[in-house]
């Protein structure tokens, strides 16, 4: 029980590959075989990253959020010649991605089940290893562990979209690994800058990402503008920002289901990750300069991949869209450098990774039964499909904000940090969210309602309970996020706060992580706040 506290980033890392390896020694013909394995791995892998949010025994360490530092942390030599190590851990900032690309991964290979049918053996291979490479970049402390882990990422999604995907699904494979390749290149250009000017101020060669966040700020404002830029467009093509987007509706339309959900549960939030972790506290003179030129970036994906959608034929190809306008609002919380944008992007990349992900499955399950994704061959479902109509309606509601669901709080607690920067900014994000409501529920109506169009549509079987387990998860997670939001705001708010100090040094007057102070009983009212005390963030700037 020791070694597995001690070493629980790396068990949660190396499980999924565990399992690789082990399906690697069964044979190809025994599909069943690898399907039961498969899951099983995936949910253990799932499995084991629970403890870090649940007590298991009473000398059992769990995640403390009132801790500055990374926890867990795993720091051995790995190779000393370069200065690389073997460097894992967590904080607020990665906790929830990892308990979200455990439980998607777990979700997405249990959707597969009956989906693949052809070359069973390697696909449950490549989903595992993906899995690890999706971890490994949210919890690597050293910056060539985490490019290894980064690039690792690219090969099996290819090879799923490439193998498994629709009718034109080489084009949108080799688009998607060339797209992602020309950012990374970059990005490993800006890493080499800090590695070396680093060891031209110390002496010392390192890839310490610790390090490197106490130290890159001290760089020359002139060589944080170039670092900046080298890392933006590795992250913004992964986000995607607009423009760098167009691989995505090509990469999500011709991908299996599984590949669908994790590309947009996880492989997306990759990029905001990167703009959090990276560009934001280590180049904040950078990020100050050129925050306004984001911030309306990310105001057009909202607007302009909301009117895409409405326009689509395609049922997965508008939910592909819909990701450039949610991930929109995600990037404009971040360059808001507010205390409020910054904790409600990232809850909203857990909202999106949840809502998103299960509209992906939804989609699936129309595909099995019909083989088609056109919206015209559709109707009149919730006839004989009551069970999967209400889940289908209520992850809608959730991905367009319906209160008392995961997206309304997401995007108020963004709209509230963009507000105090900008009321302009917020207006635009407001036309966003009527046209996110729009195309959903335009698209619930045509799929749902209405007239049946095909004689197939009248004998559609509902829900099996194999899928009710994928869906219903994310439906729990969505009403629990919506109504009671606090334990996740505990986790992302000090982080998010230690940040906005680095960007805006002196932006709280008080301690910005002490809760609220009871209302007075003379005059009930409450005395100085971390929002009352804060210096407004124009003054800022």
């Amino acid at each position: 029980m020791q070694f597995f506290q001690d070493h629980i980033l790396s068990v949660i890392l190396f499980t999924p590959t565990v399992g690789a390896i082990l399906m690697l020694f069964i044979r190809g013909d025994r599909e069943n075989v690898h399907r039961w394995m498969g899951n099983l791995f995936g949910m253990l892998g799932f499995l084991v990253s629970l403890p870090l949010v649940i007590r298991l025994g009473e000398n059992w360490n769990t995640f403390n959020p009132a801790l500055t530092d990374f926890q867990f942390v795993e720091d051995v030599e790995w190779i000393p010649s370069i200065g690389a190590r073997y460097a894992l851990g967590v904080d607020g900032i990665s906790l929830l991605l990892v308990l979200l690309t455990t439980l998607l991964g777990a979700i997405a290979i249990l959707s597969s089940w009956s989906a693949i049918t052809q070359r069973v053996k390697e696909y449950y291979i490549l989903m595992l290893l993906l899995q690890t490479g999706m971890l490994g970049v949210f919890l690597a402390l050293d910056f060539f562990l985490f490019y290894v882990f980064w690039e690792v990422m690219l090969v099996p999604m290819y090879f799923l979209i490439g193998v498994w995907g629709s009718d034109r699904r080489l084009y949108a494979a080799i688009k998607f690994f060339l797209y992602t390749l020309a950012g990374s290149v970059l990005m490993l250009l800006a890493i080499l800058g800090m590695y070396f000017t680093y060891a031209q101020q110390t002496g010392v060669y390192t890839f310490d990402i610790r390090t490197l966040l106490e130290a890159v700020p001290g760089f020359s404002p002139a060589l944080q503008q170039w670092l900046f830029w080298g890392l933006f467009f590795a992250f913004a093509i992964k986000v995607p920002m607009f423009p760098f987007h167009t691989w995505l509706p090509d990469a999500h339309t011709e991908a299996p289901t599984a590949g669908s959900v994790i590309l947009a549960g996880v492989l997306l939030k990759m990029g905001t990750y990167g703009f959090l972790r990276f560009s934001v506290p280590m180049l904040p003179d950078a990020v100050k300069e050129y925050s306004q030129i984001m911030v309306w970036v990310s105001i057009v994906a909202i607007i302009y991949g909301a009117l895409v959608c409405m326009m689509q034929k395609d049922m997965k190809k508008l939910i592909a869209y819909s990701s450039v306008s949610h991930l929109g609002f995600c990037t404009l919380g971040i360059f808001a450098l507010t205390p409020h944008g910054l904790s409600g992007s990232l809850l909203q990349q857990i909202n999106h990774g949840l809502s998103t992900g299960a509209l992906f499955l939804i989609v699936g399950v129309l595909y099995e039964r019909r083989h088609t994704r056109m919206i015209a061959d559709f109707g009149g479902l919730s006839t004989p499909m009551p069970g999967f109509a209400a889940i289908y309606l209520i992850v809608s509601l959730a991905s367009l904000g319906m209160p008392l669901l995961n997206g309304f709080i997401g995007e108020f607690t963004i709209l509230r940090g963009v507000f105090e920067v900008n009321k302009h900014w917020a207006a635009w994000g407001v036309v966003g969210i009527v046209l996110g409501a729009a195309y959903l529920l335009w698209l619930y109506q045509r799929v749902m309602f209405g007239h049946v169009t095909h004689e197939e549509n009248r004998h559609l079987p509902d829900l099996n309970l194999r899928e009710y387990a994928t869906l219903v998860p994310l439906v729990v997670l969505c009403f629990w996020i919506g109504i009671y939001p606090k334990p996740f705001f505990e986790i992302i708010d000090p982080p998010m706060h230690r940040i906005v100090n680095r960007v805006n040094p002196g932006y709280y007057l008080v301690d910005p992580v002490k809760p609220l102070p009871a209302p007075s009983a003379e005059t009930g009212t409450t005395s100085a706040t971390p929002g009352s005390a804060a210096v407004p963030p124009q003054e800022q700037r």
